[in-house]
């Protein structure tokens, strides 16, 4: 038997869903970042996902075999929710995510801690800049934040006269 890993399959996400992807969430972010004040309940974080996320975003998920390893929650040129579960970070299912946001948004903002230094290398080797730093005030972990920004090259129609 190949005991290689596979490529994930991107799946759209439903209300059935909801309680993975908070849990994935919560998993990610508490593994990367432990020291960041832990405010809500896990129910109250799928709740979030169920009653605020769902009806607003695109959420998609990344599966290996009956198992969701990652999720994205995207529209109106934000990410809202990027995480992979730790184990199965840094095997391109994060920019596999990241990609199906940048096929459908010519723009696109997110913020992440400024501590969180794997997110932070992440994003930009995937092309996006810093728009604005903060001193997390008006976040509820009261963290320092980073607002990053991302734009679609438009390229030029050859044989057109751009003036």
């Amino acid at each position: 038997m190949d005991d290689a890993v596979t490529e994930p399959e991107i799946v759209a996400l439903g209300a059935g869903h909801m309680q993975a992807a908070a849990r994935i969430r919560r998993v990610a972010l508490w593994q990367r970042l432990p020291w960041l004040l832990d405010i809500h309940t896990p129910d109250e974080e799928e709740q979030y996902w169920r009653m605020h996320l769902l009806p607003n975003c695109t959420i998609l998920g990344a599966a290996m075999g009956n198992d969701l390893v990652g999720v994205i929650a995207y529209g109106d040129d934000w990410i809202e929710q990027l995480y992979v579960l730790p184990d199965f970070q840094a095997k391109g299912i994060g920019s596999l995510l990241l990609g199906c946001a940048k096929e459908e948004m010519d723009e696109i903002r997110l913020w992440t801690f400024q501590r969180n230094r794997g997110a932070r290398a992440f994003y930009e080797r995937h092309g996006f800049s810093i728009e604005e730093e903060t001193d997390g005030s008006d976040n509820e972990e009261k963290e320092p934040d980073v607002l990053y920004r991302w734009r679609r090259f438009t390229e030029l129609t050859p044989g057109l006269n751009h003036v």
